[in-house]
């Protein structure tokens, strides 16, 4: 299950209640495979290591991006589980659409997630939260996420 849309506006709350719901799921969060706030636009293939194994039945793997290093750090395996919920932008891409079973998108008003972003990291990351919306919003047109998706909250 994929859990995309915009930055703030609840995937994580989404994905966490999934995982409530289905004991033994496992949530893979996106923010863990950029690589820092320009990292989007490669996103879809770091998850190959991760989804192209587990779609054959064995353990996959994703390199987790240390933002405060500025770097990736170490390797995390995940097991083959019943549900594999990835939660975050570009977690619906076009590249893996094939494995998906199910993508949500997940959506609130721009004002609000500003807001919910600099509540969550400060008034100093604004330029990047600015540049992340235009990168998003020009990634969710060229991958056509919103308009693919099973399930819109």
């Amino acid at each position: 299950m994929c859990v995309d849309g915009p930055a703030g506006s609840g995937k994580t709350t989404l994905a966490a209640a999934l995982h409530d719901l289905s004991p033994g799921s496992v949530v893979v969060h996106l923010d863990e495979l950029l690589e820092g706030w320009g990292g989007l636009g490669g996103v879809d293939q770091r998850l190959d290591p991760l989804l192209l194994p587990l779609a054959r039945g064995v353990a996959g793997r994703y390199e987790r991006y240390d933002w405060i290093a500025g770097r990736f750090a170490e390797w995390v395996p995940i097991p083959p589980t019943p549900l594999l919920v990835l939660e975050g932008v570009g977690s619906g891409s076009l590249r893996h659409a094939l494995l998906c079973t199910v993508l949500v998108w997940v959506e609130v008003d721009d004002s609000l997630r500003l807001r919910r972003g600099m509540e969550r990291d400060g008034e100093q990351m604004r330029p990047h939260w600015e540049q992340w919306m235009r990168d998003e919003r020009a990634h969710f047109v060229d991958q056509d996420t919103r308009a693919r998706a099973d399930v819109v909250v």
